[in-house]
């Protein structure tokens, strides 16, 4: 792949676009902070400002964050190769300004579920439109190192936000936590986007230049993420599974630990643990992977999870459990950059974009499907229950993945017609 400049003066890599990749990192890192605020603090409050008391009506939230999330990552695929980038980043933050005033303001549990609606938008437009950008600049040879970074900047700040909302919740209440950590990322990410971020579509111009490739419409580039080709097959349902374990993760886990009798600031810092482990692990397996290959990393990563998981539902305390989500940030951490890496080794620059969304439309929609199984399994039998049945679906996923997912090092990779 070319990495002289064109006429244009566009050039691929991650040293030659450096500013404006620095730049797509930070503003990923706002749109984690936004998910982050909630993740200690709304299924706790839940039970005390709401009186809520089913899991699964807890999950709720997650039910819509997940389905509309996954939507819009299916659109900002799409609508990133027809209008740009930019214009479907900028759309992102806009739908996020409204969720802090939603969550501080709600007078009902129904609100809380509207504010996941938008920031369901908010963060597949915005973290989808980054993750495109910055396969965009680097081209095929760092691949797995822009994912990692990209997808560290985003978790880090999904870990500080939630352990400063469960801080600043015991002092100022978890409406205020909710208002200041969320309200102050909006502001500015939509500042740093609409200001300094720069349109990519010229670098994926002249990437695809160099890489014959057919049309391709819609349908047969979501068969072909979905199901046809099978390594697409096994990053998609990959994907599905890991965030469907997230999704227990984000709405049992905070409940679990304060049931096992640990304090709020024990819980927040528990749950920031697995995605700070998961964000810093990533920045290092993510560049891995562009030497050692993607599969490794997939099939291992998730099966680490699996067990992570069965490890917190067998074990009490909160040294164990520090241990368990450690490894559980570790595995994510092997998975997470990998398997968008892979995308973009498969995907051919002109409909990589919308492959991409593809694959986040069947990933994200993995957190609607694990708050529905684990909060009916946890109304049925207990959290103990159901946070382990998520293990043993992600230990079979990795499974899958061995039996079904090709190498797809740039080195050996050919696009598909």
């Amino acid at each position: 792949m070319p990495s002289a400049s064109s006429p244009t003066g566009v050039r691929l890599g991650l040293r030659e676009n450096w500013q404006q990749f620095a730049l797509l990192v930070l503003v990923n890192a706002f749109v984690g902070a936004m998910v982050g605020a909630e993740r200690v603090v709304l299924p706790l409050l839940a039970e005390r400002d709401f009186g809520v008391a089913s899991r699964a009506a807890i999950l709720s939230f997650i039910v819509s964050f997940g389905l509309v999330k996954a939507g819009a990552n299916l659109f900002a695929g799409r609508l990133g190769d027809r209008l740009g980038r930019k214009r479907v980043l900028i759309a992102g933050w806009i739908f996020g300004l409204p969720v802090p005033l939603l969550l501080y303001f709600a007078p009902s549990w129904s609100w809380i579920i509207v504010a996941n609606v938008f920031l369901g938008v908010n963060q597949g437009f915005a973290w989808s439109t980054t993750v495109i950008m910055k396969i965009d600049l680097v081209g095929p040879k760092r691949r797995g190192l822009a994912m990692g970074l990209n997808e560290a900047a985003g978790y880090l700040a999904v870990s500080g936000a939630a352990l400063l909302a469960g801080f600043l919740t015991g002092g100022y209440g978890a409406r205020s936590a909710l208002l200041w950590v969320g309200g102050v990322a909006a502001l500015l990410g939509l500042i740093l986007s609409v200001l300094f971020v720069r349109e990519s579509g010229a670098h994926v111009a002249m990437e695809g230049r160099a890489q014959p490739a057919s049309a391709a419409s819609f349908g047969q580039i979501f068969w072909r993420t979905s199901w046809r080709n099978r390594t697409l097959f096994s990053v998609s349902q990959a994907g599905m599974v890991n965030n469907l374990n997230d999704g227990m993760a984000w709405g049992l886990l905070p409940l679990f630990f304060a049931g096992g009798g640990l304090s709020l600031k024990e819980v927040s810092m528990l749950g920031a643990l697995y995605p700070a482990v998961w964000g810093v692990v990533q920045m290092f397996t993510g560049a891995l992977s562009d030497r050692w290959g993607r599969k490794i990393f997939v099939t291992s990563g998730m099966l680490l999870q699996g067990a992570a998981i069965l490890s917190l539902s067998l074990t009490s305390g909160l040294f164990p459990w520090a241990i368990a989500a450690t490894l559980l940030g570790i595995g994510t951490a092997m998975v997470y950059p990998t398997l968008l890496a892979t995308i973009g080794d498969v995907a051919h620059p002109a409909w990589r974009a919308t492959s991409v969304g593809v694959y986040r439309l069947w990933r994200d929609g993995g957190y609607a499907i694990g708050a529905l199984l684990a909060g009916v399994i946890a109304d049925l039998l207990g959290l103990r229950w159901a946070i382990g049945s998520v293990g043993v679906v992600t230990i079979l996923s990795g499974l899958v993945a061995v039996a079904t997912m090709r190498e797809t090092l740039p080195s050996r990779n050919e696009y598909l017609p």
